[in-house]
């Protein structure tokens, strides 16, 4: 069955073409190196400290720093968490 040219496109399929042609911000080559969710993992020198908190895991405190790279402003957390290995860096929003 072929659609008539005469008709809108369905709304859905209008909506989904929009999303994917939409381009996606893309980490820096530094951040693209940054193994995430892996405690003690480095990360790499353009990478500003903002505020940190302590929250509770259950099985204790972990401590939440905030980053910000200075080269393509991907905002990052790390999470200091010693009773779990995959904590570590996260991506909060670029």
């Amino acid at each position: 069955m072929t659609q008539d040219p005469h008709t809108a496109p369905d709304v859905a399929t209008v909506t989904t073409a929009a999303k994917a042609a939409k381009p996606q911000p893309v980490l820096c080559e530094p951040c693209s190196g940054i193994q995430q969710n892996w405690r003690r993992a480095p990360g790499h020198a353009e990478l500003v400290q903002g505020t940190n908190r302590k929250v509770d895991r259950g099985q204790g405190q972990a401590t939440i720093t905030q980053y910000r790279c200075d080269r393509c402003g991907t905002a990052w957390e790390y999470e200091n968490n010693k009773a779990n290995l995959h904590a570590g860096w996260s991506v909060v929003s670029r």
